[in-house]
This record gives C-alpha cells, sequence and structure tokens, in this order.
C-alpha cells in the first residue's frame, strides 16, 4: 500500500486544532457566571508573575517587543491550542481532578475528535488495509470506585500511525483512521484491536518551535494511546497510556506521564502485542 508520509505542519494542525476547538466547546458558556472578584484575581496574579519575572532578570525592551512578535505570531498560525496543551493544560489537570480516588487522567491535547465510529465492546478500531505497525490487543474493564461494573460506559480512543501523524490534522489518512468508540455492556468489559502509536515530535516550524529551539528544549512526545471514558453518573475521564522504555516517558515536552498510566504490553508468538488496563470512574457527587 502507499502511505502519504507529509509531516503535520504547525500551520495545519494549528488551523485544524483551532477549528476543531471552536466547533467543539463552548468555554464562555460554562464561566459566563464566574464572579468579576475571582476574574480580578486571576487576573492580577497572572500579570503580577509578568511583573515580577520581567524585574527579577531585567528584562529589555528588544527581549520584550521580541516576546510581543512571538505573540503575534502564536496568534497568527492557530498555535495557542497547540502551546496552552503542551505547556500549561498538564497543571489544570492536576488541579482539576485532585480529588479523584479512581483512575488517573491526564491532558487531552489538541488532536480529539468527538464522535468517531463505534466499535461495539469487541471490535478493530477503523484503520487501513495492512495499517503499519506492531498490532495491539488490548483487554480491559470499566467499572466505579466501589468494582460495579458500568453497563454501557463508552471508551473513545484515538492515537496517531506508525509516523507519528494523527488523522484529520495531517494528510493521507481516511477521516477516522485510529479513531474508534467502544461501548461496553453489562459486564463492563471490552476488546480493543488496534496498532501501537510511535513517539512523535510536535510541530516545530512555527512558533511554538521557534521557543522549542530558543530555549534548548526538545519536541518530542513519547508514545500513547488517547482516550475519554464516560459513564452514566460518572465523571469524565480523560488521559493517555504510555509503553514502557520510550526515550522520552521521563522527560515528555507536555509533561504529561504518570506511572499509573505506564501499560504493560506482552510479546505474542504471532508478533503483537498484548496489553491488560482497566479503568475505575468516580461517581459524580
Amino acid at each position: 500500500m502507499t502511505i502519504d508520509t507529509e509531516t503535520s505542519t504547525a500551520a495545519a494542525s494549528g488551523a485544524s486544532a483551532t477549528e476543531r476547538f471552536r466547533a467543539d466547546k463552548s468555554p464562555y458558556a460554562a464561566v459566563k457566571d464566574t464572579p468579576k472578584e475571582r476574574v480580578d484575581v486571576l487576573a492580577r496574579e497572572v500579570l503580577g508573575a509578568v511583573h515580577a519575572t520581567i524585574r527579577k532578570h531585567k528584562v529589555t525592551y528588544d527581549e520584550y517587543n521580541a516576546l510581543k512578535s512571538w505573540l503575534i505570531q502564536v496568534g497568527e498560525g492557530g498555535e495557542w491550542p497547540l502551546f496552552l496543551d503542551v505547556w500549561v493544560e498538564h497543571v489544570v489537570e492536576e488541579v482539576a481532578t485532585s480529588h479523584r480516588q479512581g483512575s488517573q487522567g491526564t491532558i487531552e491535547g489538541p488532536y480529539y475528535v468527538p464522535n468517531a465510529p463505534e466499535c461495539g465492546a469487541d471490535g478493530t478500531i477503523p484503520m487501513r488495509p495492512e495499517e503499519p505497525g506492531t498490532p495491539l490487543a488490548w483487554e480491559g474493564t470499566i467499572t466505579s470506585t466501589d468494582g460495579t461494573p458500568l453497563d454501557n460506559a463508552k471508551l473513545e480512543i484515538w492515537h496517531c500511525d506508525d509516523l507519528g501523524l494523527y488523522s484529520q490534522f495531517s494528510k493521507g489518512q481516511p477521516e477516522w483512521n485510529l479513531r474508534g468508540t467502544f461501548t461496553v455492556g453489562p459486564d463492563g468489559r471490552f476488546t480493543v484491536r488496534t496498532i501501537k502509536p510511535q513517539p512523535y515530535q510536535i510541530p516545530t516550524e512555527g512558533a511554538c518551535g521557534q521557543l522549542i529551539e530558543a530555549a534548548g528544549w526538545h519536541a518530542w512526545r513519547p508514545a500513547h494511546i488517547h482516550v475519554k471514558v464516560t459513564a452514566p453518573a460518572h465523571e469524565l475521564l480523560t488521559a493517555q497510556l504510555y509503553f514502557p522504555g520510550d526515550r522520552h516517558n521521563d522527560d515528555d515536552i507536555a509533561s504529561a506521564v504518570k506511572p499509573e498510566l505506564m501499560l504493560a504490553p506482552e510479546d505474542r508468538p504471532d508478533g503483537s502485542l498484548g496489553v491488560a488496563y482497566d479503568f475505575i470512574l468516580d461517581p459524580i457527587q
């Protein structure tokens, strides 16, 4: 088969992520009743931290103007979803889920697309014929914190392909490639057949890449599988599952790796991988 190997550019990914965010999220509706006092304190403390940094490091006008130019480039390139999801979201997630007793979560990232095709409780994620990559079979259960299996719970899965590219955010893949929804039955069990994703670099030819180069950072994310797990009367769980031995598990640019999210794949005689991983959801209080 022929695979289009064009990389996901910052401009293309940024435009897609921004468009998707605007279509899927209604951020202002969720905070329309936020008291002015809270807006005041948050805005003042963020600005205060910026002011303190300027004073502490004696930022020059040339550096200030370079920052202003860079912020304009981030906006013009549509890279705000990429920037915020890579460098900020992990702390928001940490604060927002600190009360949970069930499974650990982590960031959503910029490449989620809702309404992926339904695959049942035991199925194969949509993929191209002869999809490149190591086949992966994943079995697990979805339960509540008291151990009760959650009938009709949904597991949404998405991940990159063997080239590190996401469908709908790069060329050469079908619309729903490596994106699927699995709905469990009364026993809460699911079986997912997919391929092992690969590590990838976030797009670096845009403004975010300029920051990475100027700071001497790297742009790599370790291989991971994204999930969203939902069930009636339970809190949404958003997570990424990782693979042991990846060189960037310890220095993920998005700071999203947690020990609780590490898989333990086993080699099978046919060359595929098998893995077991369960989810425990917190009831809505």
